[in-house]
C-alpha cells in the first residue's frame, strides 16, 4: 500500500528514538506547547470573567460584544448572572473549540495538507492568546483561539498516525507518549498561566499561554523534515490520481466512529467539569493552605495531568499483561469503561459535601481523590479514541474523521456549559449525583452497544493483517 511505503521510506530516511520515528518526538513537544497555551488560558477563564470581568458595573462598554452575548443567551435561558453567564460561555467556547476542527481536517484533506493547516492555527491562536491582554477584544479573541484550534487540532493528531503502516504494532503506544506530550504542558500551564494570572494580574497568565503557543509553532516549523509527507501530497504525487468509491466496509467503519462519537458526548460533558464547575469548588471550597503557604486555586488543574504521568506507564503495563494472556479489552470496551469511571469519580464529590455549609472549605484530598478516578477513566477513552480514529478511519478522509471525533468534543464541552447553570441552582450534592447518572449511564449503554461495533471493527482488521 501506498501510505504502507511512504510510512516506511521516511523511517529509514530520518530515523527512530527509542524505537519510534523522530517525527513523533517533533509532534510531541509542538502539541505539549500548544497544550501549555490551551490549558493555561483554560485554568483562569471561567475566574477571570466571574470574579473580574463581567462584575464591572460598566462591563458593556467594556467589553466589545457583551451586550449581543448577554442579550442573544438570556433571550434563550432568561436573566443570568455572573456565573451562570459565563458557564455559558465556557461551554460555547471549549465546545467550539471541538466544533471547527471537523472543517479544520477537510481544508487539510481537500486544500492545504495537513503541515501547512497546522502552520495556519498556530498563527491564529497565538494572535488569539495576546488578544486576550484586552478586556475590550475578549470575544474577538476567543473567535480566533476556536478558529486556530479547528485548524491545528485535528491534523496534529492525525500526523502521528501517518508517521507508522498500517498494522503497525507500534501505533498505540505512540499515541500514548503523544498524549504524555499534551500532559505535560497541561500540567506546566497552571503552575505558570494560573499563577501569574491570579497572583501578578490576568493579562501577564494569557501573555504567557501566547508565548507558549509561539514556541509550538517554531518548534513544528523547525522539525518539519522528520515527519510523513500529507496524505493530500501523497494523491498529488499519484500519476493518475484516481476518484474511489466508499465501499460498503468503509461506511460501517464510519458508522461505528459515528456512534462511538455520539456516546462520547457525555463523557466530555461531565469530564470538562475541571475547567468550569469543579474550578470553583477549587477557588471557594477547597482549603489550599499547606505549612502556613496558600497556593493559587488554580493548581488545581494540574492535578489531572500529573496522575496522568504517574498512572500511564502502570496502565500500559497492565494491559500488557491481560494481552499476554488473551484477556485485554477491545478499544471499544475500554472506552465503556472510561465513561463509567468519569461518571464514578464525582461520588467522591458527593461524600465531601455531606453536612456541609455553601461557604465552607474542604480538604484537597477530596478532589484529588475525585480526580484518581477521572484520569483513569481517561486514560481508558481519550487515547484509546485517538489511536482507534486512525485506525478505523479510511486514510482518504482520516483528517476528516478526526474531526468528527473532536464534533464529539463540541457538543460534550458545550453540555458542560449548560449542566454548569444548575451549579448554584440545584445545590452541589445534587448537581454531583447527576454528573454521577450522566457517567455510569453513558458507560453502560456503551458497553451494551460494544459487542456489534467490536465485530465491524475485527473484520476491518482481519484484513488490513
Amino acid at each position: 500500500m501506498a501510505a504502507t511505503a511512504v510510512a516506511t521510506a521516511n523511517e529509514r530516511l530520518t530515523g527512530t528514538w527509542f524505537g519510534h520515528p523522530k517525527g513523533l518526538f517533533v509532534l510531541f513537544f509542538t502539541e505539549m506547547w500548544e497544550r501549555f497555551s490551551y490549558y493555561g488560558m483554560r485554568s483562569l477563564l471561567v475566574l477571570y470573567m466571574v470574579n473580574y470581568l463581567f462584575i464591572h458595573p460598566d462591563v458593556g462598554r467594556r467589553v466589545l460584544g457583551f451586550d449581543a452575548v448577554k442579550g442573544a443567551l438570556e433571550s434563550v435561558f432568561g436573566p443570568l448572572g455572573a456565573q451562570p453567564l459565563s458557564s455559558q460561555i465556557y461551554g460555547l467556547y471549549t465546545g467550539f473549540v471541538y466544533f471547527t476542527p471537523f472543517f479544520g481536517g477537510l481544508l487539510a484533506d481537500r486544500v492545504l495538507g495537513q503541515r501547512r493547516t497546522v502552520v495556519l492555527g498556530g498563527i491564529l491562536m497565538a494572535i488569539g492568546h495576546f488578544l486576550m491582554a484586552s478586556e475590550r477584544l475578549f470575544f474577538p479573541a476567543l473567535m480566533f483561539l476556536i478558529l486556530g484550534n479547528g485548524a491545528f487540532k485535528p491534523n496534529i493528531s492525525t500526523q502521528v498516525g501517518l508517521l507508522y503502516p498500517p498494522g503497525d504494532p507500534r501505533r498505540d503506544s505512540a499515541f500514548t507518549i503523544f498524549y504524555m506530550g499534551i500532559n505535560l504542558g497541561a500540567f506546566f500551564s497552571p503552575l505558570v498561566c494560573g499563577t501569574l494570572g491570579q497572583t501578578i494580574g490576568w493579562h501577564w497568565g494569557f501573555a504567557a499561554a501566547g508565548v507558549g503557543m509561539v514556541l509550538g509553532l517554531c518548534l513544528y516549523l523547525w522539525g518539519q523534515k522528520h515527519l510523513a509527507p500529507d496524505v493530500l501530497a501523497q494523491k498529488r504525487a499519484q500519476v493518475a490520481p484516481v476518484k474511489e468509491k466508499m465501499t460498503r466496509e468503509e461506511w460501517l467503519r464510519v458508522g461505528v466512529l459515528a456512534t462511538v462519537c455520539a456516546l462520547n458526548i457525555v463523557f466530555w460533558g461531565v469530564y470538562e467539569q475541571q475547567g468550569n464547575t469543579m474550578q470553583l469548588w477549587a477557588d471557594r471550597n477547597t482549603d489550599w493552605r499547606f505549612f502556613g503557604l496558600t497556593v493559587p486555586s488554580t493548581w488545581y488543574q494540574a492535578f489531572n495531568p500529573a496522575m496522568i504521568f504517574l498512572f500511564t506507564p502502570m496502565l500500559t503495563m497492565f494491559w500488557a499483561s491481560q494481552a499476554r494472556r488473551n484477556r485485554e479489552p477491545s478499544s471499544l470496551t475500554k472506552m465503556a469503561f472510561g465513561c463509567f469511571l468519569v461518571g464514578v469519580a464525582y461520588t467522591v464529590m458527593i461524600l465531601a459535601t455531606q453536612g456541609m455549609a455553601p461557604d465552607a472549605r474542604r480538604s484537597v484530598l477530596w478532589l484529588a481523590g475525585m480526580t484518581v478516578i477521572l484520569t483513569v477513566g481517561e486514560l481508558y477513552l481519550s487515547p484509546v479514541g485517538l489511536s482507534f480514529v486512525t485506525k478505523v478511519a479510511p486514510a482518504r478522509m482520516v483528517s476528516m474523521l478526526m474531526g468528527v471525533w473532536f464534533l464529539a468534543n463540541f457538543f460534550g464541552n458545550y453540555l458542560t456549559g449548560y449542566l454548569g447553570t444548575f451549579w448554584e441552582k440545584m445545590g452541589h450534592g445534587r448537581f454531583f449525583m447527576m454528573l454521577t447518572v450522566l457517567g455510569v449511564s453513558a458507560g453502560v449503554l456503551m458497553l451494551l452497544i460494544s459487542k456489534p461495533l467490536d465485530k465491524i471493527v475485527s473484520k476491518h482488521d482481519r484484513g488490513l493483517a
